[in-house]
């Protein structure tokens, strides 16, 4: 009989040893960086204060790699992109009160897009954690209460004995399906106190799986099997559980239709005889859903922009894949699957009847011609161009990051981004300055490529600090600009809706000017150069910035035209 105690495992003498004999002159912050590498860390983002110095500290006794950017918010954008890449969870390093609550639009972001973000905020001493009265500078009530309603879990520490255990479940947390970011926040005094605690080994954070139940995926497979249309829309989560590959089998096996979601850019191939490509704000795409007898709908909770604006109403019935459980039926009833994408796709995989309609290729042509002709008749070439220009320009292989702005307006629905993990923008939670602190982030997951960030000039100014960033340390990110002279879709949704705009329209710098006094090259380019200008940029390694100045126009989204 195997009792618990017999399961434990026995340190060795060396081990033994290094636990009696700590190295000299560690704080509580070392417990914080000797966890976070022990987890498998290797690069963590933040930016410095007061409460945090104790973390900082104990960064330079350490192999852990950091990239400190101007803005808490940015850096969360960095740790965001990061934690798309990598699949990895990216630690966010952050002070107390201001500093935290300066990341919250980032970690919307992220809680939004499923990015593994570790935010480890520091906090006031022990004795003022709850009160709100001791007039600690950056003190708040109840800090964790404002994260508390973003992430997807909170954890304060109070001892340091409490540091490798809160954030190991921290990390747990972060990379169990739905990725998201979390919450852990250390008093300023726990982290200044020296410590005689071992240095941290041995830690065991291994996510847990989100297995599906096989009674619901057989009755899923049942269905797919003896459809007659069947049709399937995949999102974020099948690029998240890197699960391309099996969607891609599963719809060839069914020989159903794809239309990817705006956050699943690229979990099925552009060009693919099933594909529908992206184009969701569309009526004809929609009509085409909602004819589907049976509809797989794998990683997307069908939010606002996944369902043309909630116009989308499906005849048919609805299979519904979801890690995150709050998006389970939440907008459709469903035959709905709890489960991370990549072992439901599988359990589909194992269980489908292969099914052959000819049509279906025909079909997709079909809609994707009346989809051509509408945007073809709207007298949009140049934003086409525009957009065809940074196509022909980017590497195949290279990820991109882009801004709440028309010209990623348009590359949601229209552009190839020819792998799974490789477009990402801020559609998640929608807020600006997305774009350039988060193809940072990307650069320094992966400095073999270069990467692009596509910015209008409104959101610009949110990031225009982080070319600093850029500069220190060197990151291979091309930033493109499109300068409409304001905030260009506000502009237009205003106009549409009062007839005039109000508020829109902004002084802004010369901002090819402005990136050379950081030391980074810029170029002003139009339309015509763009391509040339753009891909030269991204040839030469280190930041560089390319100005387009240009008013580009939205298609009009559901319009039959």
């Amino acid at each position: 009989m195997t009792h618990d105690h017999d399961l434990v495992l026995r340190p060795t003498d060396a081990q033994t040893t290094a636990a009696l004999n700590p190295p000299a002159g560690r704080n509580g912050g070392d417990l914080v960086v000797e966890t976070l590498a022990g987890l498998g860390a290797t690069t963590v983002f933040g930016l410095p204060g007061q409460h945090a110095l104790g973390m900082f500290d104990a960064l330079r006794r350490s192999d852990l790699r950091y990239v400190g950017l101007r803005v808490e918010n940015n850096a969360g954008f960095a740790a965001d992109a990061y934690g798309r890449v990598t699949g990895e969870a990216a630690p966010l390093l952050l002070s107390t009160g201001p500093g935290a609550l300066t990341s919250l639009a980032a970690l919307q972001e992220a809680a939004a897009a499923s990015a593994p973000v570790l935010a480890i905020s520091s906090q006031v001493p022990t004795a003022g954690l709850g009160g709100g009265r001791h007039g600690y500078l950056h003190e708040l009530p109840d800090q964790a209460a404002s994260f508390r309603g973003v992430v997807k879990s909170v954890h304060t520490v109070r001892t340091q004995s409490q540091i490798p255990s809160a954030i190991a479940a921290a990390w747990k947390s972060a990379l169990t399906a739905p990725h998201g970011p979390v919450w852990v926040e250390i008093p300023q005094d726990v982290l200044l106190a020296p410590t005689a605690l071992p240095g941290v080994t041995a830690l065991d954070a291994t996510p847990e799986e989100l297995v599906p139940r096989p009674e619901l995926t057989a009755l899923a497979a049942h269905l797919l099997s003896r459809a007659e249309r069947p049709a399937i829309i995949a999102g974020g989560g099948v690029v998240r559980a890197d699960a391309a590959g099996k969607l891609r089998a599963l719809a060839e096996k069914l020989d159903a239709p794809v239309v990817t979601t705006f956050g699943g850019k690229g979990a099925f191939p552009w060009t693919h005889p099933l594909s529908l490509q992206s184009w969701l704000e569309d009526r004809h795409t929609t009509d085409f859903l909602e004819d589907a007898d049976v509809l797989l709908v794998v990683g997307s909770g069908l939010g606002e922009l996944s369902s043309n604006y909630h116009t989308f109403a499906p005849r048919g019935r609805v299979v519904q894949i979801e890690a995150d459980l709050g998006k389970l039926e939440s907008n459709h009833p469903a035959l709905g699957i709890h489960a991370d994408a990549r072992l439901a796709l599988q359990a589909l995989l194992e269980t489908v009847e292969e099914r052959t309609d000819p049509t279906a290729p025909e079909r997709v042509r079909s809609v994707l011609a009346k989809v051509a002709a509408r945007i073809g008749a709207q007298e949009l070439t140049l934003e086409q161009e525009v957009l065809a220009s940074v196509r022909r320009a980017l590497p195949a292989g290279s990820p991109s990051f882009w801004d709440m702005t028309i010209l990623a307006y348009w590359a949601w629905s229209a552009f190839d981004a020819h792998a799974p993990n490789l477009m990402h923008s801020a559609q998640g939670a929608g807020g600006l300055g997305y774009g350039f602190p988060a193809a940072l982030g990307a650069a320094a997951a992966d400095p073999t490529r270069p990467v692009l960030a596509v910015s209008g000039d409104g959101g610009a100014l949110y990031s225009v600090a982080e070319l600093a960033t850029a500069r220190q340390y060197g990151l291979d990110v091309t930033w493109l600009i499109v300068d409409d002279g304001g905030y260009g879709i506000l502009r237009e949704y205003m106009t549409d809706a009062f007839g005039q705009a109000t508020a829109t329209e902004l002084t802004r710098p010369d901002y090819v000017a402005l990136a050379e006094s950081f030391g980074v090259p810029g170029v002003r380019t139009t339309p015509d150069t763009l391509e040339k200008d753009l891909a030269g940029a991204l040839a030469t390694p280190g930041p560089s910035v390319v100005v387009l100045p240009a008013v580009l126009r939205m298609f009009a989204p559901t319009h039959l035209g």
